[in-house]
């Protein structure tokens, strides 16, 4: 493990929070398209897709084994990806930017292939690929390690948000992050769903590149200023 620099523990009481609070949006959305536009397969939740995986196997109509072991392979590509970046790559903001830029790069891919071909002849490319990207990304948060902002999983954040509450003799540490962590992501869930309702899908794998290339330029803008 590198140490710490002064930039890298700057990142982590105010930038690195607020990257991780965009990419809270980001999930719900990538995960509201993919479940509903790209048949009942999650892409960013691994916890449900798991569960999902299970109605697939049991021939629930609906749900296709494919898809979700499609899925949760290009995840864990992709977080075996996130992993080695980060440990050949040392400093810390190189390697959230980069995780950021696999992210960036495989959504606008997942783009390319959604436009280029009628879904049904490019799903399984649509949802690996697209898998892949949250999977680096979730390497990265898990690396960051910020208390309730994983960015993809809501239960220990809900879990913390009611059994440490006042209501069960707790302080409820954390209480804005943990509920803030909840109304993103169903913020994105929603308007997800929303666009995809009246858009499609290609312009809302457009809308998720655009919103990742937004935080990943943001993000260097504002490590480059600090590192000077």
């Amino acid at each position: 493990m590198h140490p710490a620099t002064t930039a890298d523990q700057a990142d982590e009481a105010v930038l690195l929070p607020a990257v991780l609070a965009c990419l809270t949006v980001v999930s719900g959305f990538v995960d509201a398209v993919s479940y509903i536009g790209l048949g009942h397969v999650f892409t960013a939740n691994m916890t449900g897709n798991v569960v999902v995986l299970g109605f697939a196997a049991a021939r629930t109509p609906g749900f296709s084994l494919l898809a979700s072991g499609v899925s949760l392979t290009g995840f864990l590509v992709g977080a075996v990806t996130g992993g080695r970046l980060a440990v050949h790559l040392g400093a810390r903001r190189r390697w959230v930017g980069a995780a950021l830029a696999v992210e960036t790069a495989g959504t606008a891919v997942a783009t390319a292939i959604a436009a280029l071909a009628p879904l049904d002849q490019v799903r399984y490319a649509v949802i690996g690929v697209l898998a892949l990207a949250m999977g680096c990304r979730n390497a990265m948060t898990r690396r960051v390690g910020l208390p309730d902002l994983t960015t993809t999983v809501l239960t220990g954040t809900l879990t913390g948000l009611a059994a440490e509450s006042s209501a069960a003799g707790g302080a409820n540490p954390r209480f804005r992050r943990r509920l803030g962590s909840v109304a993103l992501m169903f913020t994105g869930a929603l308007a997800g769903a929303w666009l995809l309702r009246l858009c499609g899908l290609t312009t809302c794998l457009v809308a998720d590149t655009g919103a990742v290339l937004a935080v990943l330029l943001g993000y260097l803008l504002a490590t480059h200023r600090r590192a000077r």
